[in-house]
């Protein structure tokens, strides 16, 4: 497409793209946007450079102008959207990118690979969160997806409302609160389980959490207020029938004095079984295979497409695709979320308007502007707005929202 449109010169057109979803998993209520702060990272370290210049000479990928154009690339547009841990609906206009078509196209697979990663995770961990009723959550999922993934995906789930994550590049880079638990390797290491014990207490102190399921739960609990004392922090459980392992591990926790031990539970837990177990006394939570796959949907199905240019008389002209299913809206569009009494009740998008009611809130802010990226949305420091504007976000929404059974969005979308 770039190699084409430069030869004519209609890559250089002005151009809007935007992002959107058509659909939201089934039995999904509402998405999260996350990955925006990724995104802008990337975005400033999107370039070419000779290895791949000269990689697309050998293979013959494009001709010599456009190796050319390539190496000069900075991207010198705007991009609007919603902001980082805000909600989404089928439709929402969640990112609007602003430039050539030639400067714009390429961003097509970075802005989809992020989004529709981190958004799927962000979205699956927001429905933990809801189930867990309060009760803290940490993302365990590193092992259950790629290298680089897992880093994203321990971020999208704190913004999403999670806790801590046991990933600690995801602390390092984006300050994400890290924990850990022992394994049951350290466990079958020692030649006891009560020598095992002793070891992690000594060297953690007693507000640690000890792992009671590598053989036998109720000898263990035992050993482990022994060792530790009443001062014990907690015991992780992660086999067994769950509701009735904890009632019975809580109740010998408190006969044997440990009245402040919290109980911790993981075992491929998700939002379902997280919500059956909100009657058990399980103090926190340990996700790991669900959150990182989007709990059975781990692309979030957004799609990137032009939805306006100029033409050659320098005249806006709106675009759109009219492919059965497949078609969508052209021009460009300003997204508001309109409430009654505080909760909300529509999304709108309007095409070529950008009025505000009273009752609306808008939902596109600026994170690029003429090439320079708006930092308040990058670093660790991003994060933490992102995470504080999805609990708002959230705060917003009917409380059909939260059903965990099948059903439509929770709010429609509509188009002025």
């Amino acid at each position: 497409m770039l190699d084409a449109g430069l030869r004519d010169g209609t890559a250089l057109r002005e151009s809007v793209f935007e992002v959107f979803t058509r659909r939201l998993p089934p039995g999904r209520r509402y998405g999260v946007v996350a990955g925006t702060g990724r995104f802008l990272e990337e975005l400033r370290r999107f370039r070419f450079g000779e290895p791949e210049l000269e990689w697309l000479r050998e293979q013959n990928v494009v001709g010599a102008p456009t190796i050319d154009w390539l190496a000069d690339y900075r991207f010198t547009g705007n991009i609007w959207g919603y902001r980082e841990g805000e909600l989404f609906f089928p439709n929402s206009p969640l990112l609007i990118i602003e430039s050539t078509f030639a400067e714009a196209v390429l961003l097509e697979t970075l802005a989809l690979s992020v989004f529709n990663y981190d958004s799927a995770v962000a979205s699956a961990a927001a429905r933990m969160v809801a189930a867990a009723d309060g009760r803290p959550l940490a993302e365990m999922g590193s092992r259950r997806t790629g290298e680089w993934s897992a880093v994203a995906a321990a971020r999208a789930a704190f913004i999403a409302g999670f806790g801590a994550t046991s990933n600690l590049e995801a602390g390092r880079t984006w300050g994400v609160p890290t924990m850990g638990t022992a394994a049951h390797a350290f466990t079958l290491l020692y030649d006891t389980e009560e020598a095992a014990f002793t070891a992690q207490v000594d060297a953690l102190g007693p507000a640690t959490t000890l792992l009671v399921d590598t053989y036998d739960i109720e000898a263990a609990v035992e050993t482990a207020v022994r060792v530790a004392g009443p001062e014990l922090g907690s015991v992780r459980i992660d086999s067994g029938d769950l509701p009735q392992l904890v009632a019975q591990v809580r109740r010998q926790l408190d006969t044997l004095g440990a009245t402040g031990t919290n109980i911790t539970v993981t075992n491929d837990l998700d939002e379902f079984t997280i919500a059956a177990l909100r009657a058990a006394p399980v103090d926190s939570y340990g996700v790991g295979t669900s959150v990182v796959t989007g709990s059975g949907h781990p692309a979030a199905s957004m799609v990137f497409k032009l939805v306006a240019h100029r033409d050659d008389c320098g005249e806006w002209v709106s675009v759109g695709k009219k492919s059965a299913e497949k078609a969508t809206v052209g021009g460009r569009k300003f997204a508001v979320r309109a409430r009654r009494k505080g909760i909300a009740s529509e999304e709108i998008v309007r095409v070529g308007s950008t009025e505000v009611g009273p009752s609306e809130r808008t939902l596109l802010v600026p994170l690029v502007t003429d090439g320079m990226i708006d930092e308040r949305w990058t670093g660790p420091e991003g994060v933490l707005r992102a995470r504080a504007h999805r609990e708002a976000a959230v705060g917003e929404l009917p409380q059909a929202a939260f059903s965990l059974g099948r059903g439509e969005p929770v709010i429609p979308t509509r188009y002025e």
